[in-house]
C-alpha cells in the first residue's frame, strides 16, 4: 500500500495483524471457504455467507487488504471496475459500498455489493421513498 498525501498510515505491523485476522483476506488467500462467482488477478467476487438479500447478491473485493474505499482510491477504482463488469451482465442492478460502522460497514476489508434488481422486487434501500414514508429518511442531504 502506498501512503497518500495528508493521511497517516498505520504501522506495517498493525496492517499485517489486521490482514491476518481478516475473513476476506483469508477468502482471497484460499484459506477460508467461499462460493466464488468470478476471479481476476487483482480481485474476486463471492456470494455472501449469509446468502445475501437476493439470489444475485455478490461481493466484489480486492485481493489486497484495504479497509475501505477511502483508504486507497486506486484499489477502490479497481474494485468498482470489476463490479461494473458484473453489472454490465445484468439488465438492472445496484452497486453499494460502505465506509465505517455508521455507514453499516461490518467487515473492514473493502468490498462492493452487486445486486440485480427487478421492478417491484420489494428490496428497499435506505434512501428510497419506502423508507421516507416510514420516517426513516435522512434529512439535510442534497441529491
Amino acid at each position: 500500500m502506498t501512503p497518500h498525501d495528508g493521511k497517516s498510515q498505520p504501522s506495517p505491523a498493525l496492517m499485517q495483524t489486521e490482514a491476518e485476522n481478516c475473513v476476506f483476506c483469508a477468502i482471497a488467500a484460499g484459506t477460508s471457504p467461499a462460493v466464488i462467482v468470478r476471479e481476476w488477478p487483482d480481485a474476486l467476487a463471492v456470494r455472501p455467507r449469509s446468502g445475501g438479500v437476493n439470489a444475485s447478491h455478490v461481493l466484489v473485493m480486492p485481493r489486497v487488504h484495504v479497509e475501505d474505499a477511502g483508504e486507497d482510491p486506486d484499489v477502490a477504482a479497481l474494485v468498482m471496475r470489476r463490479a461494473a463488469e458484473l453489472m454490465a451482465e445484468r439488465p438492472a442492478a445496484n452497486i453499494i459500498t460502505s465506509k465505517g460502522e455508521a455507514a453499516t460497514q461490518s467487515v473492514f476489508h473493502l468490498h462492493v455489493h452487486v445486486l440485480s434488481r427487478e421492478a417491484g422486487d420489494g428490496l428497499p434501500l435506505p434512501w428510497t421513498p419506502q423508507q421516507e414514508e416510514s420516517g426513516a429518511a435522512v434529512s439535510g442531504v442534497a441529491a
